[in-house]
């Protein structure tokens, strides 16, 4: 019998009122802003006052190996604990990252999880969600806007006067701030804006890249509060004078027109797993280009709100785990307590010199060459940041037990902790091992901050 797609499975689930959800992290109806029946976004206001009058629960982070290009279930690994911990009876919240449209309609697909590891309503989630990344792009281009508007009204000075540039001029040649839109469009990635007469613009080279590569996606999700978000979104550069100097976003007038567009993306948003735990699901900035978290007020209100709060980072351990250590949990103030680190056959075998097309088939010599690999990543986060790893061996249904028996083996080999997960197929029920080997793990609460570089040092040390 085949296994029903995970759109079969999230459109046969019973949703839960997201006012019962709220009630699991103690939010009231009136803490909540329902976006229809299944999700909301959460008054940032509790935050504010749980940082005073609740203690923080213990932090997991969920990382990977360097996986195939399809994604190897940071996401679902994510969710199929959350749900594990549910199982076990422990108090929880997840904080995810929020999916976007290019890759939604892309090769990788949605970010909801999948089988029955899946944030819920997942259509809703993939495609507008509460409207976060409407309001990012238009903050994102309405600050290209003012951009080239000072650039224009310069460039026209010149051209009427008949006069060499000022020093204190935007360059139109070093912009630095870009267009954005959320769909993947390669005809769009580089342009050259401003043809026509004068009154239409300046000529100049631009172009526009996915919503969730903005700046702004970026400053969103790191901000405490508004008052922070205005304060990051001044320091934006945005270009370059003509004599060298950046020019800021906070020197063009448009700040708090910003701030209006992003009032109520800064807000959480909140929805449920296919068991109804409680998920945040908020910010989705790439960890290729920025630093790949969930908003640091999701993060903090899952911690605020649970005895448990999962959270994962984009890529692999040394791309999204690095800079969630790095840069997120300064602002946290703390490591995490525990890491899950995910491992699948699929991408071991592809590190072990198989091809893509011929990934499913059993190679567990292959398995063993990869394994270098995992190796890297476990070094990294055990000796250079020093916290306590679990291994989760993501089991997708054509692994052999060959293959399996190989990752247990090497995994065992580093003396480190391992846990078959099979969240995917079974859900809560298919993490519960993961979900008592990591609750073991982060026994000693989480860890005091150990980033790997100090923020004085130079861009090029760093």
């Amino acid at each position: 019998m085949s296994f029903p797609s995970d759109a079969a499975i999230a459109q046969s689930a019973k949703l839960e009122p997201i006012t019962k959800i709220g009630e699991a992290l103690a939010l009231s109806p009136e803490q909540l802003e329902p976006h229809g029946r299944y999700k909301a976004k959460v008054d940032l206001a509790v935050l504010a006052s749980r940082r005073v009058e609740r203690p923080r629960g213990k932090l997991v982070l969920v990382t990977a190996m360097t996986a195939t290009r399809f994604g190897d279930g940071k996401t679902v690994t994510s969710i199929g604990l959350a749900q594990g911990l549910g199982k076990t009876g422990r108090n929880h919240c997840l904080a995810l990252r929020e999916p976007s449209l290019g890759p939604t309609f892309g090769i990788k697909g949605g970010a909801a999880g999948g089988g029955y590891s899946q944030v819920l309503p997942m259509e809703d989630i993939n495609m507008h969600f509460t409207g976060d990344l409407h309001a990012v792009t238009s903050a994102n281009n309405l600050l290209a806007a003012v951009v080239d508007n000072r650039a224009y009204f310069e460039y026209r000075s010149r051209r009427k006067q008949k006069r060499e540039p000022k020093a204190e001029e935007m360059n139109p040649e070093h912009i630095a701030w870009r267009r954005v839109l959320d769909i993947c469009d390669r005809q769009l990635r580089n342009c050259r804006l401003g043809l026509g007469k004068l009154s239409d613009g300046f000529p100049h080279d631009g172009g526009f890249d996915i919503t969730a590569a903005s700046e702004v996606m970026a400053v969103l999700a790191l901000a405490r509060d508004r008052a922070d978000l205005r304060a990051r979104l001044e320091r934006m550069v945005v270009g370059w004078t003509f004599g060298g100097q950046p020019v800021r976003a906070g020197e063009l007038d448009c700040i708090g027109a910003l701030e209006v567009l992003l009032e109520d993306a800064l807000a959480p948003n909140l929805v449920q797993t296919i068991e109804h735990t409680p998920a945040l699901v908020h910010c989705g900035p790439f960890a290729n280009i920025a630093h790949g978290c969930n908003s640091l007020v999701a993060t903090e209100l899952a911690l605020h709100s649970a005895d448990w709060a999962v959270t994962e980072a984009g890529f692999a351990a040394d791309l999204g785990a690095e800079k969630f250590l790095d840069i997120k949990c300064r602002q946290l103030g703390h490591f995490p307590a525990a890491v899950v680190l995910v491992v699948t056959c699929r991408a071991l075998k592809l590190h072990g010199g198989v091809a893509l097309e011929a990934i499913k088939g059993e190679d567990a010599a292959a398995v063993e060459r990869g394994f270098a690999n995992v190796r890297v990543h476990l070094d990294n986060l055990r000796n250079k940041y020093g916290v306590p790893v679990v291994v989760s061996i993501n089991r997708f249904a054509f692994d052999s037990d060959a293959e399996l028996a190989t990752v247990k083996r090497l995994v065992e080999g580093e003396g480190a902790e391992w846990a078959l997960f099979e969240g995917f197929a079974r859900g809560g029920e298919g993490a519960v091992e993961l979900a008592d080997k990591i609750a073991a793990a982060a026994a000693e609460g989480n860890r005091p901050l150990r980033p790997i570089y100090e923020l004085e040092l130079s861009l090029e040390d760093k």
